[in-house]
């Protein structure tokens, strides 16, 4: 494989990583939010693209470079669901810092401020099916090997 045909299969790789993000983002601030279904549907929604964005970014950053990228979609998704978990763990430990950390937005999104047990299957959902379209997304972009 040429310099070249590497640099573009990983913007290729990158520009689908992107889009997903953009796409989790937006359907999941926007469900989480201003959702039409009841409160605990749209927390559930959100938290699967939660997942799904993450998942994507780790997988944009990485695939291609240091995993594989027949491996790399399941390495990151258990590595995501993982830190998610261990995240809403980390909601049952209130120290000042923390909650001072948790109180804009941003941080309430991405580090949470109450822990619920429900949030662990929408965690596994959304880690199944990030998995699932990144291990698409590295057939769908396959890495040409030179002869």
């Amino acid at each position: 494989m040429t310099p070249r045909s590497f640099k573009q299969i990983r913007v290729r790789y990158r520009l689908a990583a992107v889009a997903t993000i953009v796409a989790a983002v937006t359907l999941g601030y926007w469900v989480r939010f201003h959702g039409p279904g009841p409160e605990w549907l749209n927390d559930a929604l959100g938290s699967v693209a939660y997942e799904v964005f993450w998942i994507a970014l780790f997988w944009g950053c990485f695939a291609g470079r240091t995993f594989s990228a027949e491996r790399s979609p399941f390495k990151i998704s258990v590595g995501v669901l993982l830190a998610t978990c261990g995240l809403e763990f980390l909601q049952l430990w209130q120290p000042p810092f923390l909650q001072a950390l948790r109180a804009p937005l941003p941080g309430r999104l991405v580090l949470g401020n109450t822990f619920n047990w429900t949030d662990f299957p929408p965690y596994i959902v959304g880690s199944v099916l990030g998995y699932l379209w990144v291990k698409f997304l590295s057939k769908a972009l396959p890495i040409e090997h030179s002869r």
